[in-house]
């Protein structure tokens, strides 16, 4: 068995991974790195870009059938499946170099392709590799929650592992799971000439705004997705092409192919944590606010850590790691400032607390501010004018956004500056933006923070009257 010893040991080489490690390196430390399975894990390979390269063919198809407005006869799409999923493997094939060994290897990471396991609080053993490191970053991931439905496992299923590898297009996709992914891939197949149903046991995007989900949920009702809540999977039935899901209260969908998206688990079973003293919770690896294990040499970052599992979490707290193992500097991971978003049409985003929640926390003291995209005149012109965006205030400052439209997930950008750096609404509302821009939707959101104060205060009217009496 070879022995090494580095300053740290990165295991996982998804996107936290890979950011720890490009970092470390580059600044000096010296990094082994461990993937026993893709590089660039579950983002690049089975997440967040096959599922937008496929969002994309998804929305080319849908256009062809809405240009009549514009002037321009609609056609109907000629869809060919396995050439959209064709567009999807090249899209990650035109990402990859930069998440691959040789890139990695070029910065001077060591790169071994086995998967880690502790074996003591200090070591850890890779295959034919037994390495001892100052510090070491768990950057597992997370994989498909499958729940243990009856009758499941004599059925074929799909989860978002598999379901980027299938050319043959579903007659009906059955999807159990109505949060991000199984909206979105709901919307790009039947867009892509697919019957959906999407079986969702509680509430679909139950953990956004309600009034925002709304107008993301009617957009795909609109456009032919069945969408079944309070339906919670009791029994799974059939063969291939031909399953049947009941529901606890008597429903039953029949559909071709059945697609499981009902959330994620932290990748931690073959780590032999306990080894390690690394303690555990119900949703990842336990960790305090700098992404300290129990066992201090050890972090853990994205989804294994168990809170917002997103891409962009996981680049943001390599920072706090980097900051941490490599200068030695207290640093703590906050999560007030990080926006996320859902790439469905119109798109969903939100940054800080919903509306709902900021009531509960600040309640009288809250200010609701709201504007209707039907009064921007770029989407009018675009047709696509219908969306909201509310923020949430306190003495000045925003607490939270809520975006339901288009291009939400670009206009959530300029409140997590804000946010992150402590800005109030008159920065925004003191910016000039383009005209016509969608992006006018913020600073009119600002303003309509501030119209109260000056346009129904009798003060601000008597203090206008006076001046104009005395002004040459």
């Amino acid at each position: 068995m070879e022995e090494i010893k580095t300053d740290l040991l990165v295991i996982g080489a998804g996107s936290g991974g890979l950011s720890v490690a490009a970092g470390a390196v580059q600044m000096g430390a010296s990094v082994v790195l461990l993937e026993g399975h893709e590089m660039g894990g579950d983002c690049l390979n089975w997440g967040c870009v096959p599922s937008k390269a496929l969002i994309a063919s998804g929305k080319a198809a849908h256009a062809q059938t809405q240009t009549a407005i514009f002037g321009v006869k609609d056609v109907t799409p000629q869809v060919d499946y396995a050439a959209a999923k064709a567009h999807v493997a090249d899209v990650i094939a035109q990402i990859a170099p930069v998440d691959s060994q040789e890139r990695f290897e070029g910065l001077g990471v060591r790169v071994i392709r086995e998967f880690g396991r502790f074996v003591s609080p200090k070591v850890v053993e890779a295959g034919v590799h037994r390495i001892t490191a100052r510090r070491v970053v768990i950057a597992t991931g997370s994989s498909p929650l499958v729940p243990p439905v009856p009758g499941l496992d004599d059925v074929p299923y799909l989860t978002n592992e598999t379901l980027f590898q299938l050319t043959e297009q579903p007659k009906h996709l059955l999807i159990v799971g109505g949060g991000p992914i199984g909206i979105e891939t709901a919307q790009a197949h039947v867009r892509l000439g697919c019957q959906v149903t999407v079986i969702e046991g509680a509430t679909a995007l139950g953990r956004d705004d309600p009034e925002m989900a709304a107008i993301v949920l009617d957009a795909l009702r609109a456009e032919g997705v069945e969408i079944a809540e309070g339906a919670l999977a009791a029994k799974v039935s059939g063969q291939a092409g031909a399953i049947t899901l009941e529901t606890q209260d008597g429903r039953s969908f029949s559909g071709s192919h059945l697609l499981m998206a009902v959330g994620r688990r932290a990748n931690t079973e073959s780590l032999n944590l306990e080894a390690a003293g690394i303690e555990t919770t119900r949703t990842g690896i336990k960790v305090d606010a700098g992404l300290k294990t129990s066992n201090r040499r050890v972090y853990a970052i994205g989804d294994v850590a168990g809170g917002m599992q997103f891409t962009h979490v996981a680049g943001y707290q390599a920072g706090i790691i980097i900051r941490s193992a490599l200068f030695g500097l207290p640093a703590k991971a906050r999560t007030d400032h990080i926006p996320y978003a859902t790439y469905t049409d119109p798109e969903l985003a939100q940054i800080g607390l919903t509306e709902g929640e900021a009531h509960k926390v600040y309640g009288d003291k809250l200010t609701v501010v709201r504007f209707e995209f039907d009064h921007n005149d770029r989407l009018i012109a675009e047709r696509k004018a219908k969306g909201l965006i509310k923020a949430m205030v306190v003495k000045g400052r925003p607490i939270g956004v809520s975006i339901a439209g288009p291009q939400a997930g670009e206009l959530i950008n300029l409140w997590a500056l804000v946010i992150a750096n402590k800005l109030k609404m008159s920065a925004v509302a003191g910016m000039v933006a383009p005209y016509p821009t969608v992006g006018e939707v913020n600073k009119r959101v600002a303003g309509a923070y501030f119209s109260p104060q000056l346009f129904d205060n009798p003060k601000v009217k008597t203090v206008v009257g006076l001046v104009q009496r005395w002004l040459p």
